[in-house]
């Protein structure tokens, strides 16, 4: 895996990722006028994200028809659509940029996304988000994906993985959920959970790069972020 994954890896740090990350990075340098995709938007949790992030931009959610998070939804100072779990509801080659933030656990048929992704985005547009690794169920979801899986993934649609991150570690996020999601544990979302704490002291001590702890967290990781992109 480390042979897959190395061009992917990051070399500026091995700090724990998100997908929000990911949007505050890359979201400001959209054109004038993009249009962004929250695939699997839930409750529209991230359009107060992109209102900072890309104030420029056009956001739209998009979801099924039912989902807890979905029949959750308050909002109306957005625009939302519907869709059948693969269809994205886009024209072709029309959008600048797709955020997935912790949905493809939960897709049902992911290669067919991912190649409906690569339908909607316009060339040089970028797929960003996170998903499952190590993560145990939660809200209906079908999968987790390893990093080497989901690149292998990524590759069949015809995209291209351009970085991989480390989130969460699966060890905080499995004892989270045995203590009935104990909530005195959210705040290693925010933070440097626990195991990526002993890797990043494993990596000082034994003189490891930054590619090679970053390597070691996703190994162990509950969650990973992406960037992905559509050629030019």
């Amino acid at each position: 895996m480390w042979n897959e994954l190395l061009p992917y890896l990051p070399k500026d740090t091995a700090a724990q990722y998100s997908a929000t990350q990911y949007a505050m990075k890359l979201a400001p340098a959209l054109p004038q006028d993009a249009l962004i995709i929250d695939l699997g938007c839930g409750s529209g949790v991230s359009i107060d994200l992109f209102k900072r992030s890309a104030p420029h931009a056009k956001w739209i959610g998009v979801d099924i028809e039912h989902s807890p998070e979905v029949d959750s939804r308050t909002r109306d100072d957005a625009e939302f659509r519907t869709y059948d779990g693969v269809n994205i509801p886009a024209d072709d080659g029309s959008i600048d940029m797709i955020y997935s933030r912790q949905v493809f656990e939960h897709v049902r048929y992911p290669e067919q996304v991912l190649a409906d992704i690569r339908r909607v985005l316009k060339p040089g547009g970028k797929f960003i988000g996170s998903t499952s690794h190590l993560e145990p169920y939660h809200s209906f979801s079908f999968w987790n994906f390893t990093p080497f899986g989901f690149k292998r993934l990524v590759d069949a649609s015809g995209l291209q993985l351009v970085e991989i991150r480390p989130g969460i570690d699966g060890v905080t996020l499995i004892t989270r959920a045995y203590r009935s999601n104990d909530a005195s544990m959210n705040r290693w979302f925010g933070e440097e959970s626990p195991m990526n704490q002993e890797i990043d002291a494993w990596a000082r001590e034994n003189n490891q790069s930054v590619q090679q702890a970053a390597f070691r967290k996703l190994g162990f990781c509950g969650q990973f972020a992406f960037w992905v992109k559509k050629q030019e």
